[in-house]
């Protein structure tokens, strides 16, 4: 399959003048409103260190970096956009929808740490379903752990890999740029966050599971906002409303189509979702800690960040959509549908007969980059085999991917 494809005609159509200047101020608003930096505890080895000396009973109250910015005047000028006077009927629904959503995330900030702020997370994620919590609980009872491997890739080879990966990228479209970030202080081993890519500057984990997680956040992230960028309507850069569930699905998906996707990833997926609801039900750290951990043998490192996850913010709910959203695409991919087309841009399965409306509009075009991992030889094979695969089935118990991991640089 051709990797990118820019032919003459493939230039997206522009947007009308009232919906191009209400999608221009929704995606620098966007950017402004970082809610998830705003919800995320830190100090999170002090945190454990009390919990550990507690006994494991209790937790110190999370500490957050407080947004510089004025909640109420962010909102004021987000409802003052005239939504209401977009010539396109089509254009007006999706960008209230986002107005709507960037509302909620407001309002989450708001609410941090107070009783209502369980049920605007559920106003903006949703909660956890039961047919998902029973699959979360299915794969906590008969997924286990693959086969151990040793952590022997630190920082110099995972950046020399990112920086490969994206050079890769930029050899097919020269555009493609991206900010890399080394933070020692991450909660993540990797992550992207408004189109820079962030490493642990600490990081070491085993080398087959170096590509992975490269897929998820370049091969994903990355990709589907890049080209968002290049269509009319910016929301797919940024993301329409609700984008969340895909891009993790696709991410996770991402994983696997590289060669390694191991249980114990799926069963991090699956005990969040557990974690969710439980703190949905009023439950704290202790208790989602003990369950996962001496109940589901998830190991201490991973039962505690699960915790503090699913409480930050006093309960937020957004962690099922990992599952949920790999669900979905594997339910979605099994009833035929195209993998391709969901690089378009950031937008949510539900927006899919929208975005083949956007496409006869001449408001988006074909995506102009697709994963590097699409390239391997055997790529067909793998997606195909997604398609028949259950979610519960989908892990590996040792790496089938060859990595494509450069030896760091020599320094003087």
């Amino acid at each position: 399959m051709p990797v990118s494809a820019r032919p003459d005609e493939c230039t997206a159509r522009p947007l009308p003048p009232v919906a191009a200047q209400v999608d221009a101020h929704l995606a620098s608003m966007d950017g402004e409103v970082d809610w998830l930096l705003a919800l995320s505890p830190i100090h999170n080895d002090a945190l454990w260190a009390e919990f550990e000396a507690s006994g494991r009973t209790r937790v110190p109250p999370f500490q957050y970096i407080d947004p510089d910015l004025d909640l109420h005047a962010v909102r004021e000028r987000l409802l003052a956009l005239p939504v209401e006077e977009v010539e396109s009927p089509l254009l007006s629904g999706l960008l209230s929808e986002k107005q709507r959503e960037l509302d909620r995330q407001i309002e989450l900030v708001r609410l941090r740490d107070t009783d209502g702020f369980i049920n605007a997370s559920l106003d903006l994620f949703g909660g956890v379903e039961p047919r998902l919590l029973e699959l979360a609980r299915r794969i906590l009872d008969t997924v286990g752990p693959s086969v151990p491997l040793e952590a022997e890739a630190g920082i110099d080879e995972v950046l020399a890999a990112v920086e490969d990966e994206l050079a890769w990228y930029r050899e097919q479209s020269p555009d493609f740029f991206a900010e890399v970030v080394v933070d020692a202080d991450l909660n993540s081993l990797m992550m992207v966050s408004h189109g820079k890519f962030f490493i642990d500057g600490d990081i070491r984990l085993p080398r087959a599971r170096v590509q992975p997680l490269i897929q998820h956040e370049i091969g994903t992230h990355l990709v589907t906002r890049h080209n968002g960028s290049r269509q009319a309507l910016q929301q797919l850069r940024v993301g329409l409303a609700h984008y969340d569930p895909l891009q993790e699905g696709l991410g996770v998906l991402g994983e696997y189509l590289a060669g390694y996707l191991p249980g114990e990833r799926l069963r991090v997926l699956a005990a969040r979702v557990v974690a969710t609801d439980m703190a949905i039900h009023g439950e704290d750290v202790p208790a989602i800690f003990d369950l996962l951990h001496n109940t589901h043998g998830l190991p201490t490192e991973d039962a505690f960040d699960v915790a503090v996850r699913a409480r930050r913010g006093g309960g937020l709910t957004k962690d099922a959509v990992y599952l949920s959203g790999l669900r979905d695409l594997v339910e979605y991919l099994a009833d035929g549908g195209d993998f391709e087309t969901l690089f378009t841009g950031k937008f949510a399965l539900s927006h899919r007969v929208v975005l083949d409306q956007l496409i006869e509009e001449g408001w988006v075009v074909e995506p102009d980059l697709l994963p590097r991992y699409s390239t391997a030889a055997d790529a067909a094979v793998r997606l195909e085999r997604c398609r028949r695969t259950p979610v519960e089935h989908l892990f590996h118990s040792e790496p089938h991917n060859v990595a494509r991991v450069p030896a760091p640089k020599e320094t003087a």
